[in-house]
């Protein structure tokens, strides 16, 4: 059942509350990805890898990646079916748990999967938040709470190795995470006292198994055991030496074989609770799977998967497909035909029927190469600063810092932009801006870097015409998809982008490292040092190079956006009509 959108001041503070709330959530998940960056030497010895193992840390990175990408379809169709506060809710809860395992964890195999939770829990914070904006704001408004949400996302991005860097100063790693567990926390307090859950589209038509007396019962129980199962495997994890070391207590800790804290009889005790709440609360959770499609989620979980897994644990100094990836590659590529045909087929399919049509498929296409651009200067800009003598690593990151602030504010003002102008208007706009700063930065040498105004000059230039694209992006895929799939398309978007990325690095490093290893063996002395770093100057003008026609493709195919401001017709555009999520 659907509640009536509240009008007035009250209104209006609310639905700003929610979405900072919100927003802070997205934030603090993007922090958490880019903050793994500066802890991981320390992750890995947490878990006993030596840094002379570099290669056997990447499922620290790749899983977070995994959890990200490969669910945010699923999480998107959810947030189409329930409440978006109660996926909001649900994935800050997954969050939570993610980083109370990453915290705790003294192997491999646990650190990895507290980062896969991080990961589902982190992502599907996204677009849950940006269809929340599209139930809160009639399509001519949405420009400026979307450029928010934008420019938050990007600001985490900021923030995270900056806090990362303060917390590591004065304690361990594994208090980045504790961190985490006590923001989010707090944010789901937040959001769950800005106001009762409202109905959700399709929650009524879940069949209702007991009567209510007894679903008051069985959550009781269920919510018992959940926080038992939770905390015995929370105890089985951090193993407190007292404890372990009491002759009478430490039984429970003998692992059943190896040294592994989870096969024990404290671990095995928890988990088994757990299932136990799996099971008891089945019927819910099921019955609404079924209608978001689990078997196109699988195929979409099984492609993405494979595309990630494939690219992210690549070594781009020796190959572009990471090790498995000549065998996922065909999986994933048999899990997309069999997606293709299934979505022809089914009667109630996970991506909607239309979302992908029209403007939707061509801003998942600039959102992809968005991604691609972007990833070029993440990666080249610190690079090129640290081949000069006139950077350590901090001063490189510093150096970058000027292209990450840039971002977000350019993401409130392309926004702000909507306004006025149409969604291709504002981001080809700031497309063929950062393109054009690209093809300058692909003909920077050690002295441009140097040289601090005019860099930042570019720099910022780049930061500004990408993070105008962002909101534009989001508004047209929301726009152009039926209201009961927002959360779907605006999943694909960040899909697309995270794709872009994770592609986009694999490629252009892998290219850049050829004409890098193609001077090299063109040096008369090869171990003339200056001659060696010129090399690696060619490695990273390749790489800009290849963000710029990234850029500039991105650009072209925004302009096909639409240059004026449009009404979607799929939805009111009073801004008093009745809105999905009730307040």
């Amino acid at each position: 059942m659907t509640s009536p959108h509240p009008s007035g001041a009250a209104a209006g503070t609310h639905r700003l509350a929610l979405l900072a709330a919100a927003s802070a959530a997205v934030a603090l998940a993007a922090a958490d990805t880019y903050v793994v960056v500066l802890a991981l030497t320390d992750m890995m010895a947490g878990v006993g890898i030596g840094i002379d193992a570099l290669q056997r840390a990447t499922p620290i990175i790749s899983g977070f990646l995994l959890g990200y990408i490969a669910v945010l379809p699923l999480i998107g169709r959810l947030s189409d079916l329930l409440d978006r506060r109660r996926i909001l809710l649900g994935c800050l809860l997954v969050f939570v748990v993610g980083s109370a395992v990453t915290a705790l964890a003294v192997e491999m195999p646990v650190l990895v999967t507290g980062r896969v939770l991080q990961g589902i829990g982190g992502g599907g914070l996204v677009p849950a938040t940006l269809a929340l904006v599209a139930d809160l704001w009639p399509p001519h408004r949405r420009g400026t709470p979307l450029g928010v949400v934008g420019a938050v996302q990007e600001l985490g991005s900021v923030l995270g190795p900056v806090l990362g860097a303060v917390v590591l100063a004065w304690s361990g790693w594994r208090a980045i995470f504790w961190l985490n567990v006590a923001a989010a926390l707090v944010l789901y307090a937040v959001i769950h006292l800005l106001g009762p859950r409202g109905a959700s589209r399709g929650s009524a038509d879940v069949p209702r198994q007991r009567s209510s007396g007894g679903r008051r019962v069985l959550s009781a129980i269920t919510a018992v055991l959940l926080v038992l199962g939770l905390a015995v495997t929370g105890l089985a994890l951090a193993a407190p030496e007292s404890l372990v070391t009491d002759v009478a207590l430490g039984a429970p800790f003998v692992p059943f074989a190896g040294s592994s804290r989870v096969l024990t009889p404290v671990g095995v005790v928890g988990l088994a609770l757990l299932v136990v709440v799996a099971v008891l609360t089945a019927p819910r959770w099921w019955a609404v799977l079924r209608r978001a499609d689990l078997v196109g989620a699988l195929l979409v979980a099984v492609a993405l998967g494979s595309l990630v897994l494939t690219f992210a644990s690549s070594d781009p100094e020796k190959e572009v497909v990471g090790p498995l990836g000549y065998s996922l590659l065909p999986v994933g590529a048999v899990a997309l035909l069999a997606l293709v045909w299934w979505h022809r087929h089914a009667a109630d399919p996970l991506i909607p029927r239309g979302v992908v049509g029209a403007r939707g498929g061509r801003s998942l296409v600039v959102s992809l190469l968005v991604g691609a651009a972007l990833v070029s200067v993440v990666v080249d800009v610190p690079l090129l600063a640290r081949l000069t003598d006139t950077y350590d690593e901090t001063g490189a990151a510093l150096v970058l810092v000027r292209f990450l602030l840039a971002v977000p504010v350019g993401a409130l003002v392309g926004g702000w932009s909507l306004r006025r102008l149409g969604d291709g208007a504002v981001a080809g706009a700031g497309l063929l801006l950062a393109g054009v700063g690209l093809v300058v930065m692909s003909r920077w040498t050690l002295e441009s870097v140097g040289d601090t105004v005019p860099a930042t000059v570019v720099l910022v230039v780049v930061g500004l015409g990408m993070g105008l694209a962002l909101a534009p992006v989001n508004n047209a895929a929301l726009a152009d998809s039926p209201a009961d799939a927002h959360g779907v398309a605006s999943s694909l978007v960040v899909v697309a982008r995270m794709v872009g990325m994770v592609v986009g690095l694999a490629l252009l490093t892998s290219i850049g490292l050829n004409r890098y290893f193609e001077a090299v063996r063109r040096l008369p002395d090869q171990l003339d040092t200056d001659a060696l770093i010129g090399a690696g100057v060619v490695q990273v003008q390749t790489v800009f190079l290849g963000g710029a026609i990234a850029a500039l493709l991105g650009a072209g195919v925004a302009f096909t956006l639409g240059l004026g401001r449009r009404t979607s017709a799929a939805e009111p555009a009073d801004a008093d009509a009745p809105r999905f999520v009730a307040l």
